[in-house]
């Protein structure tokens, strides 16, 4: 026994996001003995959260055209080629506990939460099409917007600490780039502004939230810390730490703390900064 209680302990230390994840896990399964299997084959049968993550996103894509074990195959190869998509999906599961008000265990995006499956899907597909294997990265993506109605092109470049809250039609475009710990709702479109190839997509940078149904739209960069009211239309430029609302959007005052996609703050207030101006 005493064993037992040292490897958790070790695990709990090397570990501590997928030891949480088991133990809500068992809690599931001996509150609600109708979920146990799968419950079990999805976290408990598991000794990695990598495992775990692969089964479950595989669960969901897999397709009579391609099975979820050939896609279990891929994100193997994925995961052994850059371990560091399990610390980046172990970051935004945090950022997710710490952001959504409705997300009370961290076992939640990994069994529920489809925002976080497409975010996740997105990493392994990134992955692949680095690799050289476009063709299965672009079937990733067509199927995770059938299945979480979220477009995310492979080629797009997002950090971690990401959150897409309810997740539900959103779309981000190949040359786009989202940095660490932003934070955006449902509707959200990336996207460019015609049929210009090259660099045509946003750069959104650190700390951004941004609210449901906005369209920014253009190579054009969102200023670190910044928010994008809903349902604002950005075709400028957003200078770091300012709020922007409207169609089109304009600059209406500061950002109103100092990290927005954390407060998750969408109400706009006369965000003055430090010397009264905006």
């Amino acid at each position: 026994m005493a064993r037992i209680t040292a490897s958790s302990a070790v695990l709990q230390q090397l570990d501590p996001v997928w030891t949480q994840i088991r133990e809500e896990a068992e809690q599931i399964a001996a509150a609600e003995p109708a979920l146990g299997g799968f419950v079990f084959s999805t976290v408990l049968s598991h000794d990695r959260f990598e495992d775990a993550l692969s089964q479950r996103l595989a669960q969901k894509l897999g397709h009579t055209d391609v099975g979820a074990d050939l896609i279990v195959k891929a994100f193997e190869d994925a995961l052994e080629a850059y371990p560091a998509i399990g610390e980046a999906a172990r970051a935004d599961i945090v950022a997710v506990y710490d952001r959504d008000p409705a997300c009370s265990r961290y076992v939640e995006p990994l069994l529920y939460f489809k925002g976080f499956h497409a975010v996740q899907t997105y990493r392994m597909a990134h992955a692949l099409w680095i690799m050289g294997r476009k063709d299965f990265a672009l079937y990733l993506q067509s199927r995770a917007s059938q299945i979480f109605s979220v477009d995310i092109h492979p080629a797009a470049r997002i950090g971690r600490g990401i959150m897409i809250d309810h997740a539900h039609a959103v779309v981000i475009g190949e040359t786009a780039v989202v940095e660490d710990d932003v934070s955006m709702l449902h509707d959200v479109t990336l996207g460019g502004t015609g049929k210009d190839v090259g660099d045509r997509h946003p750069k959104v940078r650190r700390g951004v939230l941004i609210g449901a149904g906005a369209r920014i739209l253009g190579n054009i960069e969102i200023g670190h810390c910044s928010r994008v009211a809903a349902g604002s239309v950005v075709l400028h430029d957003v200078p770091p730490n300012r709020t922007v609302a409207g169609v089109p959007a304009k600059v209406v005052g500061y950002a109103g703390c100092e990290e927005p996609a954390r407060r998750m703050d969408h109400v706009l207030r006369d965000e003055s900064g430090p010397d009264g101006t905006v």
